[in-house]
């Protein structure tokens, strides 16, 4: 049975001052809730204080992206063993933002992908569709082809070792999510792409949703079969939202 994972992507949000009260509150509340995996991926700033209140705890730290160079002259990266250092376990990349803001294309999310695991960091790879790909019937061939791009790079070996993640791109910040039925669709059917390559792989891959989850609507998306968690934005914020969505996932 695949373990649930309760992931905090913070994005460009936070302070030194008042990100305290929000790492105490997690780190006390994911102690209560031991059968749910959590994480939070807090911007480069904060890797350092998120390091220093949740080491210890049960809950892992990361970052939001990361660089698919090893080092050089590349002002503004950030290299996979900076995180490490900083004691990271998990990284996001392709997220839509970057996607859609930076130009990111899936090769690029790909050999963000395989630097980071090179380097000994878990990626969660976005992928999902806008709007009018989903209006148009274009989802399935715009999460496969950004799916298809990480697996041809990483195979499936080291695609075993990553998180995959579901993030509708209309649903993000925008107050709807997907219901359970769009949600469990496209996650079985990313499952069993990757099962046409390694059905070993397919079984065990931990695939995350993302999209305007909080706890009111958390229940129904943990109770699907192929959801195996959630990608939180907003409600990471919220220490009681965040844990709320933790409880959901170890009642499903």
């Amino acid at each position: 049975m695949r373990n649930k994972l309760i992931a905090g992507n913070w994005k460009m949000q936070g302070s030194l001052a008042g990100n305290p009260v929000l790492l105490n509150a997690v780190a006390t509340g994911v102690a209560t809730l031991p059968a749910v995996s959590f994480a939070v991926l807090v911007p480069f700033p904060y890797l350092v204080q998120a390091r220093d209140y949740l080491s210890g705890t049960s809950c892992a730290w990361g970052a939001q992206d990361v660089s698919e160079e090893n080092s050089g002259a590349y002002t503004g990266e950030v290299a996979v063993s900076m995180l490490s250092d900083l004691g990271c376990r998990y990284v996001i990349v392709g997220h839509s933002e970057r996607r859609a803001r930076h130009g990111e294309s899936d090769e690029r999310v790909a050999a963000k992908a395989w630097r980071a695991l090179e380097g000994g960091v878990t990626p969660i790879v976005c992928v999902g569709e806008t709007l009018s790909e989903r209006e148009t019937g274009q989802t399935l061939a715009v999460v496969y082809r950004q799916l298809d791009a990480v697996m041809q790079r990483l195979g499936p070996g080291l695609l075993a070792k990553t998180v995959l993640a579901y993030e509708p791109v209309w649903a993000i910040g925008t107050g709807r999510s997907a219901t359970p039925e769009q949600a469990q669709e496209v996650h079985a059917a990313l499952r069993a792409r990757v099962a046409q390559a390694d059905a070993i792989v397919s079984s065990g891959l931990q695939i995350l949703y993302g999209g305007s989850v909080k706890p009111g609507n958390a229940i129904e998306l943990m109770r699907l079969p192929d959801v195996d968690g959630a990608l939180v934005g907003g409600a990471s914020l919220v220490a009681g939202d965040f844990l709320g969505i933790g409880q959901a996932a170890a009642s499903a």
